[in-house]
């Protein structure tokens, strides 16, 4: 009995020494890893310092009226050059943004490899989709039933949702993810709002916007549910066709890609923010109430900040989605033209090894 645990004790510490070989090459790679990574990312920044040297020469050049064909030769170059460039930086560690150093501090929050990065996306996609569902639910209760502890449960979730998204979002952010600056600062500004709804007193004027404002979330938990199904149809859709980045993500708002589908989602986009002008027309006639406290105007104006940004940004990126949809049509029309040729190839080819046989 002990000699076979004394056997099996020496295969262990076998194991073990081939162990300490693999550690010692994992981290003599990695050395090697970090240093390559930082030789890119100065390369990176060389590559950009040039382009801007060689793109303000450019500018020089067109108003001494040289050749325009060169210089627009150069200026696409230049073009590709960039994107190219972006695509590099994807595949490298990055720097968190402020925020994420307030939050975080100085942990690197990259992700490098690219099935771990579609995770994280989908986990994102599926957090927002569980939420909406649970505040569809508990808004509905709080519409049903007075009782101040689940009301204070709900916002709480609203405050934590909002803030968890932000943090979320900005990790995205630093893995390549393409929001729009205007959906990020919307979550800043519902996690604000969500805050200043929690410390409200549950005072006559709570009493008279709690019913409107639980529809409201109500309808618009639906709305981005909606949208979660329809928007994520679409990117599989524009992926498969290689016209979407891999790391796009749904939001509360219109994407000019968003064409398929638009004459049934754009309504209820529309009707939320009509929604939320409403929140805020409500808030400012209450806020000459006698019992008003400063909460009242402050929400009043967060809510018509909502309602100006999400409809301007809509609307600003409308008008190019008829060019998106153009150039999708040509790009399905170009895929399906490739698939009939193949397959006339396909048959010409065995049309020609029958008559051979």
């Amino acid at each position: 009995m002990v000699d076979s645990l004394q056997e099996e004790w020496d295969e262990l510490n076998s194991d073990f020494k081939q162990l300490e070989v693999d550690n010692k090459a994992y981290l003599q790679q990695l050395n090697e890893l970090t240093t390559i990574q930082k030789k890119c990312l100065n390369q990176i920044t060389h590559q950009r310092y040039r382009i801007g040297v060689i793109s303000k020469s450019l500018r020089d050049l067109k108003k001494k009226g040289c050749d325009p064909k060169v210089i627009e030769e150069l200026k696409s170059n230049i073009m590709k050059r960039k994107a190219h460039l972006y695509d590099i930086e994807q595949t490298l560690p990055k720097q968190n943004g402020v925020y994420l150093k307030i939050i975080l501090g100085n942990v690197n929050v990259s992700i490098l490899d690219r099935e771990e990065k579609f995770k994280y996306k989908d986990e994102y996609e599926k957090f927002k989709l569980i939420l909406s569902i649970i505040g569809i639910v508990m808004a509905a209760l709080n519409f049903a039933v007075r009782f101040r502890p689940l009301e204070l449960s709900y916002i709480f979730l609203l405050v934590w949702y909002y803030c968890t998204l932000t943090i979320r979002e900005s990790i995205l952010k630093v893995n390549g993810s393409r929001i729009k600056g205007w959906w990020r600062l919307h979550h800043f500004l519902s996690t604000v709002a969500a805050g200043i709804l929690l410390i409200w007193p549950d005072n006559d004027t709570w009493s008279l916007f709690r019913n409107q404002f639980m529809v409201f979330n109500i309808y618009i938990s639906l709305v981005q549910y909606l949208q979660f199904r329809y928007q994520r149809g679409v990117l599989y859709r524009l992926k498969a066709l290689g016209e979407r980045h891999n790391m796009d993500i749904t939001i509360e708002g219109f994407h000019s890609w968003m064409w398929r589908g638009l004459s049934f989602l754009l309504p209820f986009l529309f009707l939320g923010y009509v929604f939320q002008f409403y929140n805020a027309y409500t808030l400012w006639t209450l806020s000459y109430n006698t019992t008003t406290t400063w909460h009242v105007p402050v929400l009043s104006l967060m809510f018509f900040t909502l309602f100006v940004g999400n409809t301007l940004t809509t609307i600003s990126v409308i008008p190019s989605k008829f060019q998106e949809k153009v150039k999708l049509q040509y790009r399905v029309m170009s895929s399906r033209l490739s698939a009939q040729l193949l397959n006339r190839e396909v048959k010409t080819d065995d049309t020609d090894s029958n008559k051979q046989e």
